[in-house]
């Protein structure tokens, strides 16, 4: 049996969350640039964590979670601005982002132990 990877299963959670969030601010608030991008970078986390398991060599898979790293990094920004202009509330948007920075903190300590080594 494969060992529990917390990233991974960090990662699918919070892309799950930034589809519902997406689809709530297009439904509801009618708004459809800046959700986009949320949408698509919170979801792009868990993908090229994915793509880099499946990577060929070290580097490829150290690449890839430098990548997901920098996508979790405009997830940020993309929450912090749809908060500060209020299309969601200060209470979602915390949420969101304390699962955001965990997942950027869990990604830089994995990508530092892997250029490291």
């Amino acid at each position: 049996m494969e060992k529990e990877n917390i990233v991974k299963h960090k990662s699918y959670a919070f892309a799950r969350r930034c589809v519902r969030l997406y689809k709530y601010l297009c439904e509801e608030k009618k708004e459809y640039i800046l959700s986009k991008q949320l949408l698509k970078c919170g979801t792009s986390i868990g993908a090229n964590i994915i793509e880099g398991q499946f990577g060929q060599t070290r580097a490829d898979f150290a690449a890839k979670l430098s990548i997901a790293r920098k996508e979790a990094g405009e997830s940020e920004f993309w929450l912090r601005l749809l908060t500060d202009e209020e299309y969601i509330s200060k209470k979602q948007g915390e949420s969101m982002l304390a699962d955001c920075t965990e997942l950027i903190k869990l990604l830089q300590s994995i990508t530092k132990t892997l250029y490291n080594k």
